[in-house]
């Protein structure tokens, strides 16, 4: 048996290839091989197979999406022939990476972290250090081996595999620290200059604030300097690179020389000993490690008050003697045993020498005599932060892949060898160190007690100018890269748009440079030159870069999880853990160096990320996040299926049916207006409409509807989903839209349409279709709001000062009446508008009973409202009571009699309709058959001189009324067959409905007239859904009540209990009697001016 299967589309619609990025489109017709004549329809939108191989192979050295790098080239300008990459792993990866991670902290500070954390500590802050970078760099090989890193290295793999968001964060967080590196150097560059090469050459003299200042101004002109030759040309830094790297590699091969030398032959570099307190030596020669030889020395002058014998000295001096002691024992000296422990100090502390004796003498070291000193307060936590940045520029291969001649094999090889290389030089220096020299040169920071020689100079071979002038141009070396690489970086940011105040820093010089992004970075370097103190700065650098790391981790993990079938990586020494383990290495690292420093670096990414969220630019790469939302929005809808949801965990999940005109607007976009105030419970909002036609014909129509509801949404601020249906029929398509809408545990709940204007009127009646909906929603078992009037409810920038809503309560709906006022009141629109409840007591009903009750209710309930009972009495049915309900009969009489067509239908109707106004006995102070908005109100203009005409007058329907009203009209004529269809009398039940209609709305007008906002209960659907006649029935029913007083309704359907009571012992309380379910109306309106008997009572005009 042979399986077959067969494709038909991409299925992406928006895609035109998942391989080739095409932003032109078909070039002409020669593309295409027109020789297959059975796929001849298809070639003006899909090449053959052989065109797609030939694209691919000269597929482009450009990541997708980076849109300013696809387009480099100018439109008309003839491309010149690009060099193909020749650089291999080791010249193209190895030896930058090299250089970049080799710098200051190496020459400068790494003898003093060994001398201070001692060898144990040290090698444990070192190996976290590699560590950390090794996991990072297996994470980045997995990264860039999965497709072509352009400029801008890591930011480019973030970006792409994060979004841009975090792209942007991170990428801004990089391109910092970077900068700030160049600052580290400069500063490494102008110590080593000031206090090794030329101390001669300071401006301020002394120590403390003035070598601050002199720092601050050599690292101005450095950096004036640096930037001056950048900006000149890049080619000029790539051609003193290979200097640079020489000096480097240099210097370390004397150390390493130096120290076996040091085991046969050891340097001369004697340290003079007070007792075990260590001798600033720096101006004293010698032979003068004495107090006295043949007269007073030099050191007694510092240490007495004058240079007589007599002289009154410092107890110390007078009880201790002076020795010396060797600064270099050697690799076979021992000196190991000292060096395996921590010697940690406070600012101020003398160096000591624990081995050494001395006299028990506590008297305090004066800062004018001649020790060496502490310059800071030392710690584990400090020492990381400090020595961090010397791991750092494993990036420095990846950004170079475009030079690369096979960039998948030479990325992964040369980073992770560069990285091996510089974590066995450090960890074998720091045992070098600790076993060739003395514990207290090693905790002497800048070389006072060897006569101000570089540290780890003196161990150098065949002399310590090897390492000050190899270590000088490294360091200058290493600022250069810095400030010309994160220009670049920032170039790159600003020119994926996804950040638009940096717009300005993506434009250049004609050739590229980024002139304005090298501006930027001089200024924010010379911010870290102001700090103008090399412990200071690294550990602000080690923020952004372990940030940094830290993404690049997440990154490779999140891909590898959620296995994509994008994420092929080349590299498959990889796995999740690993990357998880990095990613927690750089967390702990950033709180263990400085954890306010780390809280600084977490809020500016952090607002960096909700600023490009907010107000950046609309990127889609396939990052990462996506497919992390989509693998967590099955998850919890798979959960949220596991059962149903717990009355505590609901909220209103809002489907929003909306009605485009011929144009496709929106005809009422305050429905969305009014979702958006209900929506403060959160949850779902889903924006529906339908478009009449047939799929196949009407796609690109039901395209713009969707954009079109988009635009709203955004508009409003509405976040949910938009679905468009076409269907032949409205009621088809919102049956099928209340049907499908949702998916799993997130589905609608509550469905929110407009009332349906004048529908007496219309030829095709929106009345059937807003039974339909009724039916629909009810068989769904869905809440269904419908506002009326609803242009007249206020917008989300006209919030209610004052005033009540005011909630009848007359059915027990499970606490949904309840809760609709409660979820508005939280959107400022309605914030400080009280509430009142208002519940209605018949004959036989303790309405005092019922008040108290309905308190102990709203309190259990946690709602702050007011309580009124309202009593209806048993009145006399009135006249117009009466001739409404006989108006409606015959209508539905008729259409039961004729079953006519539509149009038809809707003529005899009218017909009768204008008949029966014909028999009003008087006018009554209530809405008109007329629906149209603001009926009342243009009657109430009109009538304004004779009130009293206007008054409801309230009659008994008698025999002798009823033979004078039958006497007056006989000679009326009427079409033949409708005589006796004018001569019924009313359903006795239908009469009744109707009087309950008029008085119920007769007592919420007096009641609620100064009220913003009404919400009541209305009557359920009709049970028989055979025939118009119910529907008419019906909707007469419920329009008597909306429109007799009440000009923005909303109508409300059939849900569950909603409101429990939770008390500390989960009790469950329940007021009333409930059902399964409850069909129910809710009315929610804000009340027009209402006409009274006599006067007018105005209502808050919203």
């Amino acid at each position: 048996m042979i399986s077959s299967l067969f494709c038909l589309g991409d299925g992406n619609s928006k895609i035109s290839s998942v391989y080739i990025n095409n932003a032109h489109g078909v070039d002409d017709d020669d593309f295409y091989d027109r020789n297959l004549a059975l796929f001849e329809e298809e070639m003006d939108t899909r090449p053959k197979v052989s065109s797609l191989l030939s694209r691919l192979a000269n597929y482009t050295n450009l990541t997708q999406g980076a849109k300013e790098h696809e387009e480099a080239e100018s439109i008309g300008e003839k491309k010149k022939a690009s060099k193909s990459p020749q650089m291999g792993t080791f010249m193209g990866v190895y030896l930058p990476c090299l250089q970049n991670i080799f710098g200051v902290i190496l020459f400068l500070r790494l003898t003093w972290v060994v001398g201070t954390a001692g060898i144990l500590q040290a090698l444990c802050i070192v190996f976290i250090c590699c560590c950390c970078t090794m996991l990072t760099a297996i994470s980045m090989s997995a990264i860039a081996t999965n497709g072509v890193v352009p400029a801008g290295g890591s930011y480019f793999m973030i970006s792409r595999s994060l979004g841009p968001e975090f792209g942007g964060a991170v990428g801004l967080c990089f391109y910092l620290g970077t900068t700030f590196a160049g600052a580290l150097y400069i500063l490494g560059a102008v110590e080593i200059l000031l206090v090794y090469i030329a101390p001669k050459a300071a401006i301020f003299e002394g120590e403390g604030a003035a070598m601050l200042n002199n720092m601050r101004i050599y690292g101005t002109i450095f950096l004036l300097l640096m930037s001056l030759l950048v900006f000149v040309g890049v080619k000029y830094v790539n051609k003193l690179a290979s200097i640079f790297l020489a000096c480097v590699i240099v210097s370390i091969i004397s150390i390493y020389v130096g120290a076996l030398v040091s085991a046969f032959k050891e340097p001369h570099f004697p340290v003079c000993m007070l007792g075990n307190r260590t001798i600033n030596s720096h101006d004293v020669a010698d032979d003068q490690c004495n107090k006295t030889v043949m007269k007073t020395t030099f050191l007694w002058e510092h240490f007495c008050q004058g240079p007589e014998l007599n002289a009154s000295c410092d107890e110390y001096f007078k009880s201790n003697n002076f020795t010396k002691i060797k600064g270099i024992p050697g690799l076979a000296s021992g000196i190991i045993a000292e060096n395996l422990w921590s010697s940690y100090l406070s600012k101020g502390d003398v160096l000591e020498k624990r081995s050494l004796s001395s006299s028990h003498i506590s008297h305090p070291s004066s800062a004018h005599h001649l020790y060496v000193f502490a310059d800071i307060t030392t710690s584990f936590t400090l020492l990381v932060g400090i020595f961090f940045p010397s791991v750092t520029g494993i990036m420095a291969g990846s950004n170079r892949s475009g030079d690369l001649k096979d960039a998948q094999r030479s990325i992964p090889i040369g980073t992770i060898l560069a990285i091996l290389t510089t974590s066995i030089v450090y960890l074998s220096s720091v045992v070098l160190f600790g076993a060739c020299i003395e514990g207290v040169v090693l905790r002497d920071k800048f070389g006072y007690s060897v006569k101000g020689n570089l540290v780890v100079g003196t161990l150098a071979w065949p002399s310590p100018w090897v390492i000050v002038i190899g270590s000088f141009f490294s360091t200058c070396g290493a600022g250069l890269q810095s400030l010309t690489g994160a220009p670049r970086l920032l170039q790159a940011i600003a020119k994926d748009n996804i950040i638009p105040f940096l717009r300005v820093f993506g434009h250049g010089k004609a050739n590229g440079e980024p002139t304005w992004a090298l501006l930027l970075t001089a200024l924010i370097a010379e911010l870290g030159i102001l700090i103008a103190s090399l412990d200071l700065v690294a550990p602000i650098l080690t923020m952004f870069f372990l940030m940094c790391y830290l993404f690049v981790n997440l990154a490779c993990a999140l891909q590898t999880l959620l296995r994509t079938p994008n994420w092929r990586p080349r590299f498959s020494y990889y796995h999740w853990t690993l990357s998880f383990l990095g990613m927690t290495i750089c967390l702990a690292l950033m709180f263990i160096s400085s954890w306010y420093y780390a809280i600084v670096a977490m809020v500016i990414a952090g607002m960096i990320y909700k600023y490009i969220e907010y107000h950046g630019a609309e990127k889609e790469w396939g990052d990462g996040i996506r497919g992390l939302s989509l693998s967590a929005a099955r998850y919890a809808l798979l959960r949220l299926e596991e059962g149903p949801p717990h009355t505590k965990n609901w909220r209103p999940q809002v489907l929003v049916l909306l009605k485009l005109d011929e144009d496709a607007h929106v005809k009422s976009p305050r429905l969305l207006t009014f979702a958006s105030q209900l929506k403060a419970g959160k949850g779902l909002t889903i924006v529906g409409t339908v478009v009449p036609g047939n799929f196949l014909q009407s796609y690109g129509e039901a395209l713009a509807a969707e954009q079109t509801l988009k635009h709203l949404m955004d508009k409003e601020r509405v976040k949910g989903f938009c679905q468009c249906i076409v269907a032949q029929k409205p009621r088809e398509g919102i049956s099928h839209m209340i049907q499908s809408s949702g998916l799993g545990g997130m589905k609608p709940n509550t469905v929110v349409m407009g009332w349906p204007h004048a529908w007496r009127q219309s030829d095709d009646p929106t009345w059937k279709t807003f039974i339909n909906t009724v039916r629909v929603t009810t068989a769904a078992h869905l809440a269904l709001l419908v506002p009326k009037n609803i242009s007249l409810f206020p917008s989300n920038s006209e919030p209610c000062t004052e005033g009540y809503i005011d909630v009848w309560w007359i059915v027990h709906d499970g606490g949904m009446l309840m809760l609709l006022p409660f979820l508005l009141r939280q959107h400022k629109v309605w914030r400080k508008c009280a509430m009142r409840i208002f519940t209605v007591a018949q004959m036989e009903d303790n309405s005092i009973q019922m008040k108290k009750d309905l308190a102990t209710f709203l309190y259990h309930l946690r709602i702050e409202a007011d309580v009124e009972v309202v009593e209806m009495h048993d009145s006399d049915i009135s006249a117009y009571t009466y001739e409404r309900t006989l108006m409606m009969e015959q209508r539905s009489e008729m259409l039961r009699q004729m079953r006519l067509s539509k149009s038809d239908r809707a003529r005899e109707a009218q017909l009768v309709k204008d008949r029966n106004s014909m028999l009003r006995l008087t006018s009554i102070g209530s809405d008109d058959d007329d629906d149209t908005d603001g009926g009342e109100r243009d009657r109430a203009a009109s009538g304004g001189g004779s009130s009293e005409h206007h008054r409801r007058v309230q009659m008994t329907w008698t025999k002798e009324k009823t033979s004078q009203y039958r006497a007056t009209h006989s000679g009326c004529s009427t079409p033949e067959g409708f005589r006796d269809m004018l001569s019924i009398r009313p359903d006795h039940s239908n009469v009744r409905r109707m009087h309950t209609a008029v008085k119920l709305n007769e007592v919420i007008v007096n009641k609620s007239h100064d009220a913003r906002l009404v919400l009541l209960n209305m009557p359920g659907p009709p049970r028989n859904t055979d025939g118009d006649e119910n529907c008419i029935l019906h909707t007469t029913f419920r329009d008597l009540m909306l429109t007799a007083s009440i000009n923005r309704p909303l109508l409300r359907f059939d849900f569950r209990e909603l409101m429990r009571i939770y008390t500390q012992s989960q009790a469950v309380f329940y007021f009333g009697t409930l059902t399964s379910f409850l069909h129910y109306y809710c009315v929610l309106a804000s009340l027009p001016p209402v006409r009274t008997i006599g006067k007018s009572v105005p209502c808050c005009d919203i």
